[in-house]
């Protein structure tokens, strides 16, 4: 009990922390309304599979032991976010018209968010760390992937609720009226976060 615990405080603090995933959902909610953000929360999920499943299977040990491998991953990281950031930041304005939503693609709204979360290599400490460090060894494997999928659907709980929050009507009028400067405010804070991913220390 005393682990279960722990797994779900440590999960909902990264969760609930503000970072990439965060501005990225934001971004596509109230720009393209309300199913491409939900679609983007999933893709959010989604990556938090993708660690949990290279944790379990003894990748994440390794990648968090190398410098080389941590490194590459957060450089990719890195400038991906910083390409979405300029790319918002330079984004001309939708029209003003709530009844025809400029919508992305499923596919594209599903990879924005899987991308921005897999290739975040605090995602991967995050995981990493508490299957090390909170999870016991001998911990059946099914429990283990308790864990992971409970991970995974928090992330897809909150970030849906964000979805939600930042395209309702009214609040996502306001904020589509002052696109030019939001544009430029989250796009800064994606290249920001990409910029401040990349000289980080890796170890």
């Amino acid at each position: 009990m005393t682990e279960l615990i722990a797994v779900a405080v440590i999960t909902a603090l990264a969760v609930i922390s503000p970072g990439a995933d965060f501005a990225m959902i934001v971004r596509n909610s109230y720009l393209h309304g309300r199913s491409t953000g939900l679609v983007s929360a999933a893709g959010v999920a989604t990556g938090v599979l993708v660690h949990v499943t290279y944790t379990m299977l003894g990748v994440g040990l390794l990648i968090a032991s190398s410098t080389a491998l941590f490194t590459a991953i957060k450089l990719i990281g890195a400038a991906y976010l910083v390409y979405v950031g300029i790319k918002t930041f330079r984004a001309r304005p939708v029209e003003l018209d709530l009844e025809r939503t400029v919508e992305i693609s499923k596919s594209g709204a599903f990879r924005s968010g899987f991308l921005t979360n897999v290739l975040n290599p605090k995602t991967t400490l995050f995981v990493v760390s508490t299957f090390t460090q909170v999870v016991q060894p001998g911990t059946p494997v099914l429990q283990q992937g308790a864990y992971g999928l409970f991970m995974s659907f928090a992330h897809l709980v909150w970030f849906g609720a964000v979805a939600m929050f930042f395209s309702h009507s009214r609040l996502r009028a306001a904020m589509l009226r002052g696109q030019r400067a939001l544009n430029k405010v989250i796009g800064s804070v994606l290249g920001g976060l990409g910029v401040s991913l990349a000289f980080a220390p890796s170890s």
